[in-house]
């Protein structure tokens, strides 16, 4: 057990957040902390590291671990660049490179006793640099740098002109290169594309230390974690295995609650018809055995009535009027930014019924694509052209279809007069905004907190085509599966941009992959695509021409006579390559043997410009060793 939580308390004010909370982590497991937003989840975290005391209980971490915690916001500064800002974690290292270093220039000059001892500190120090991987420690920073989604030209930015968004990335490298024993992060896939999630989940996944996450991410948390820390209502329980094994868990324990709590009110009020009868009788022994009966009634302990899912954000999405069949045709897109070209020549189409999602990198157009098709941007080419009877109905991530200056009633009243005091209340109530909060501004509300008024806002157009820009972020996990279960319901059609990969697996139909300046269609969920996606990269067209036909089984592609011929000779290429680079790597190996051995030798380790012309071919080797299997590893997949 490298973690205990025993007891702990803490309130702000009357509001008791967390009550009389246990829980314990042990070394090398991964842990996820879940419950709706304000439950507690980072209050918790912060009172783990010691940035908040509990008001009672205590936090017991074992002797001599450490720990290392990511915060949802970062104020990185100064001049250092994005390299050398994450660099700067591996200081003891560089600093311990350089006394090698002084230490090789020192010994040309020394002899007798006092290059003994230069010798015995240079052979200590080249071990423990060794150990600590120091002949790699910059092509580390790199490969977790890329991982986390900079490119080599964004290397060289300085910390100070990055957004809030790349600066929690920074900070997030930092961390992963500290390897802490603990691990504490809070909302670390919030700023990430898919890719560098996926990235983060195989980095988490083989961490030797313990994790402990704060995420909304379904999918992330199913692959990473094996224990889920639940908070609700300041009352945690501890659950084992992923998310999906927690919520059929917590959906069979809610369920027998559920049924206790019924059956002992169907009992009280037996219990409670047969005193009332006893009593009519109006006879003195009757009398003495309903007395004896509410004596009986008064001494049962209470069920509390589990809350209800549907206590919460309640949606309910529905078309006013029918669509055509044929709801969007896109043909021959194109847009780009003065020098930036983000997609070319594009073309989709959508039927009624469909539940489309767009993924893709983060900066590949998403977004503009979903702005485009609602007339706020236009494209440089291309036409696009809604069916009939299509009504439109968009959530905007930014949340610009909202007036900031004006309250929740008045933004309700506004766009919707025909609606009546009360019915504006009670749908303002079904997204947990009740009494006073109506009178909130716009501009005053969290980023959640809007994202339920522009949920409110859709489900009262009645529209049959919802276009959704990213609908699921400052969602808690509740309201994202509410809304998932609206989505899936609706009758209408749906377009959305999301990273949510749980979420697109539960309501997509259809998946349309915005890569390389194109759109790659698959008809599937997120699954599919996982499972699809390097049989299509490996069988698409280039970029530059144009994609399938939508109407096409990703399973269905076959290649033309001349695109296999080009495959095969392009298997063969990497084939040659994987081969030559299998030679090399054991040429090295063997002479970095070879170099061991002579290092131990005495007139070896004597003789001071041989060794340090060994330890510089060394140097060299690890370096190109390094490259090399980086490079076997992308020609082996």
């Amino acid at each position: 057990m490298i973690l205990s939580c025993s007891n702990i308390s803490k309130a702000f004010g009357t509001n008791e957040v967390i009550k009389h909370a246990s829980f314990h982590i042990e070394d090398h497991e991964k842990a996820a902390i879940v419950g709706i937003n304000g439950a507690g989840k980072s209050t918790l975290l912060k009172m783990i590291i010691g940035e908040l005391a509990a008001d009672e209980g205590e936090v017991v971490i074992s002797k001599g671990k450490t720990l290392g915690y990511l915060s949802q916001h970062q104020d990185l500064s100064g001049d250092r660049t994005v390299f050398e800002e994450v660099l700067e974690v591996k200081r003891p290292i560089m600093d311990m490179e350089a006394k090698i270093r002084k230490l090789e220039m020192d010994m040309k000059h020394a002899a007798g006793d006092e290059l003994e001892e230069m010798l015995t500190v240079y052979s200590r120090l080249n071990h423990d640099f060794e150990l600590l991987n120091g002949y790699a420690y910059q092509s580390e920073v790199t490969g977790v740098l890329k991982g986390l989604g900079f490119t080599e030209d964004e290397f060289q930015k300085p910390v100070s002109a990055l957004s809030g968004g790349q600066k929690t990335r920074v900070a997030l490298g930092r961390l992963l290169l500290t390897k802490p024993d603990i691990i504490l992060l809070d909302e670390p896939t919030n700023h990430l594309d898919m890719d560098s999630i996926a990235w983060l989940e195989g980095y988490l996944i083989n961490y030797d230390g313990s994790v402990i996450i704060v995420a909304h991410d379904r999918y992330f948390l199913n692959r990473v974690v094996t224990k889920i820390i639940e908070l609700d209502n300041g009352i945690l329980s501890v659950y084992q295995g992923n998310y999906t094994e927690y919520s059929g868990k917590r959906a069979m324990i809610r369920e027998a609650k559920m049924k206790a709590y019924l059956n002992q009110q169907q009992e009280i009020k037996h219990q409670e018809e047969v005193i009332a009868k006893l009593k009519s009788f109006n006879r003195e022994k009757s009398i003495r055995r309903a007395e004896s009966r509410e004596k009986m009634l008064d001494k049962i302990e209470l069920l509390e009535k589990p809350a209800e899912v549907n206590d919460e954000m309640r949606i309910q999405l529905e078309p006013n009027v029918i669509s055509g069949n044929d709801v969007l045709t896109v043909k021959d897109l194109k847009k780009s930014f003065g020098d930036n070209l983000l997609f070319d020549h594009i073309g989709f189409e959508i039927k009624r019924g469909e539940r489309v999602a767009i993924i893709g990198g983060n900066g590949t157009g998403k977004t503009t694509i979903l702005k485009i098709l609602n007339g706020i941007l236009n494209p440089d080419q291309g036409e696009v052209s809604l069916g009939s009877k299509v009504h439109i109905g968009y959530y905007d991530q930014e949340h610009q279809v909202l007036h900031m200056e004006k309250t929740l009633f008045d933004e309700l009243q506004d766009t919707y007069p025909f609606m009546n005091n009360t019915q504006i209340r009670n749908i303002l109530a079904a997204f947990l905004f009740t009494g006073d909060d109506v009178y909130k501004r716009i501009k005053d509300l969290s980023g959640g907190e809007r994202g339920r008024v522009s949920l409110a806002k859709l489900m009262l157009s009645e529209a049959n085509f919802l276009i959704l820009d990213e609908p699921t972020n400052h969602l808690d996990i509740t309201s994202k599966e509410i809304l998932e279960g609206a989505l899936v319901n609706y009758t209408g059609t749906v377009l959305y941009v999301s990273h949510d990969r749980y979420f697109i697996n539960k309501t997509a139909t259809r998946i349309l992959d915005l890569t390389n300046q194109t759109l790659v269609n698959y008809i599937g969920n997120y699954d599919y695509y996982l499972e699809k996606k390097d049989i299509m990269t490996g069988l698409l067209k280039p970029p530059s021409e144009a994609a399938p036909e939508t109407s096409e089984e990703v399973s269905g592609i076959k290649l033309d006579w001349k695109a296999q011929k080009e495959e095969q000779a392009r298997i063969r290429k990497r084939q040659n390559e994987l081969k030559k680079t299998e030679e090399e790597i054991h040429k090295l190996e063997t002479r970095d043997g070879e170099i061991d051995e002579l290092l131990v030798k005495e007139e070896i380790f004597t003789d001071v410009p041989k060794l340090m012309e060994l330890n510089q071919e060394k140097e060299t080797i690890s370096k190109r060793l390094e490259e090399l299997y980086e490079l076997w590893g992308e020609l082996a997949e």
